[in-house]
């Protein structure tokens, strides 16, 4: 008699065997790995993107504040300001001169004390705040060469530039703002009620909430955006707004600016669209004027601009 026992089949492959693992199996493992490197690869990007923003909104150069007298400025001083936290702050202070861009050939020519005379009574003054790449080292020939006739004017540099102490964040720059504009109304020679602000690019913001915390007789804005996060939204779609800690809200704080108001931006500025100074201009609280200049992109306005951005300046701190 045959036996026949029968069991559960086991099967054994030694080799291949011919019910292999589907092909869409892989494929889907493959997928799903990429998606999830591209993931983490996101998530590690909007991290650093959160973490470096303040260093990507100051990038904070470096650079010894030099004694204007050393570079035949005769009208200057090198000044160092304390802010309400204790940060010091260095900068450039250029007294009052009367005439224009010939008051350096009268100090070449040795006339000192006509090119040096002060004007009595005391004389207006232009506070300058520049640009997140700027210092008062960089910025000092040109600051020299648009200092109005008869007007002084004080630029520093902000907590973490050039010469000045501390870090750079967006409540240090309004505070050494504030310090700023009390150092030069308390100056005997100039009038605290003829105290114009001058802003370009990331200045505007610090210039702007200047004129809405003071009552100056004029601002002036090169360059202005809107605010942070229409900056991040413009240049880094990528990322959510959530993210942003910055405020920087041009759109915001010139609404409470009263003081007449000259904007200028270049309209082939491909880093701050003039747009934004538009929008800037047109949400401005009082009296508004602005001038584009034909060409220039965001750091070509000194040059391109040239004399009649310069003499634009003069005419509006001269006829108030």
């Amino acid at each position: 008699m045959d036996w026949v026992v029968t069991a559960r089949k086991i099967r054994i492959c030694d080799g291949w065997c011919n019910a292999v693992t589907p092909t869409h199996y892989f494929s889907r493992m493959l997928v799903l790995r990429i998606v999830m490197g591209l993931g983490l690869a996101y998530a590690v990007l909007v991290l650093l993107a959160w973490r470096f923003q303040e260093h990507l909104a100051f990038p904070a150069p470096r650079a010894v504040v030099p004694d204007p007298q050393r570079l035949g400025v005769t009208n200057g001083e090198r000044v160092e300001i304390l802010s309400g936290d204790g940060t010091r702050l260095v900068g450039w202070y250029l007294r009052a001169v009367e005439g224009g861009e010939g008051r350096w050939k009268a100090v070449k020519g040795g006339d000192a004390s006509t090119a040096l005379h002060r004007p009595s009574p005391p004389s207006p003054a232009l506070l300058w705040f520049y640009g997140n790449g700027e210092t008062v080292a960089a910025i000092g020939p040109i600051v020299r060469v648009f200092q109005p006739p008869g007007t002084a004017v004080l630029v520093v540099d902000y907590p973490g530039y050039g010469g000045s102490s501390g870090r750079a964040t967006e409540p240090a720059l309004y505070a050494a703002a504030e310090a700023a504009y009390a150092a030069l109304a308390a100056r005997p020679e100039v009038d605290p009620h003829r105290i114009y602000v001058y802003g370009r690019s990331l200045g505007s913001a610090v210039a702007t909430w200047t004129a809405a915390h003071h009552d100056v007789a004029g601002l002036i804005l090169e360059s202005p955006f809107t605010s942070a996060a229409a900056m991040a939204h413009y240049h880094y779609r990528l990322f959510p707004r959530l993210i942003l800690r910055l405020s920087l809200d041009n759109l915001s704080t010139i609404m409470r600016v009263r003081c007449p108001i000259l904007v200028f931006h270049g309209d082939a500025d491909r880093l701050v669209p003039t747009s934004m100074g538009q929008a800037v201009a047109a949400a401005a609280g009082g009296p508004v004027e602005v001038v584009l200049i034909h060409g220039a992109g965001h750091n070509e306005t000194y040059d391109i601009g040239g004399r009649a951005y310069r003499d634009k300046v003069w005419e509006f701190v001269a006829r108030r």
